[in-house]
């Protein structure tokens, strides 16, 4: 397990990150989210060894962060860090023999990444040639190559279009189920939410809230629930502790009051069902874009 324990860092006078701390656990996919500036690449450079902590501490397995240790970690920056015209396969085998990996070994890890994310035709072909989607992928393959224990990905999904995340998506997913950790920060929300186990919040260098997907949301998640009737469901605004937040026909959303008592949302469902068929009667599970704009 990585560990992120109190970490602080300052540009000048300018603090960056504040005590921040987390764990990204053995086979879980942990997202790290945040607004432009909020100090996630910072973070991820300083578990990498490129800035230095100015308070706290990185552990790995309970050790300190080394950087025979950081040999062991894959990652991906957000700038794309890779020769424009050098080949990629060489590219991607002279990457793991950086990492200590011996020629065949280098050389076959390669060959099954390059057809894991579709690039064998492209194989012998320079990186400045491919298209800035397929460039993100063999930038992906760098961070994989060596077979990390670790993997830190900076936006991985940038200027991916759909099948080709789906293509990502499933080898990351891979590295994961054979207990790899995995911290990847992205804008891209809806696919945090699809693809995450965990999640870390960052907001003005402070974490703003962090643990599993299920968890925040129910730490998060308000008292709302979403009712569809065969008729109009208008008289729910004279239901007692109800607040209504749309309502648009047969179908309302709505939140029970603080003060409700812990039957309140049966009784709403007992007064539906007095009016006739109830189609839909459940809590509404907030988004993680929902989450991100109350955690921040």
């Amino acid at each position: 397990m990585l560990q992120v324990k109190s970490v602080s860092r300052s540009f000048g006078d300018h603090r960056v990150l504040q005590d921040i701390s987390f764990d990204v656990r053995p086979g879980r996919m942990t997202g790290f989210v945040g607004a432009n500036g909020s100090g996630k690449t910072t973070t991820m450079r300083i578990i990498l060894g490129v800035l230095a902590a100015h308070g706290g501490a990185v552990t790995w397995r309970d050790t300190p962060v080394t950087q025979p240790v950081r040999q062991r970690f894959g990652y991906m920056p957000e700038e794309r860090g890779l020769y424009p015209k050098m080949k990629i396969a060489e590219q991607i085998t002279w990457f793991a023999r950086l990492h200590g990996l011996d020629q065949a070994t280098a050389r076959r890890n390669t060959d099954r990444l390059l057809a894991q994310l579709d690039l064998t035709e492209r194989a012998n072909e320079a990186l400045e040639n491919l298209s800035l989607g397929n460039q993100q992928r063999v930038q992906i393959a760098a961070a994989l190559v060596h077979e990390p224990e670790m993997l830190i990905l900076d936006e991985p999904f940038s200027g991916l279009d759909p099948i080709a995340v789906e293509v990502v998506l499933a080898v990351l997913r891979e590295h994961a189920a054979a207990g790899v950790p995995v911290l990847f920060s992205s804008h891209q929300l809806e696919l945090v939410e699809r693809l995450c186990d965990d999640l870390v919040i960052l907001s003005g260098g402070n974490i703003a809230a962090a643990g599993g997907r299920d968890e925040l949301r129910g730490r998060f998640g308000t008292e709302r629930f979403e009712l569809v009737v065969d008729t109009d469901a208008g008289w729910l605004r004279d239901q007692p502790d109800v607040r209504i937040v749309d309502i648009d026909g047969p179908r309302a959303v709505f939140e029970l009051s603080s003060t409700a008592g812990p039957q309140a949302d049966q009784e709403v469902l007992r007064a539906a069902m007095q009016r006739g068929q109830v189609r839909t009667f459940a809590p509404v599970i907030p988004s993680l874009s929902e989450i991100f704009k109350e955690a921040v």
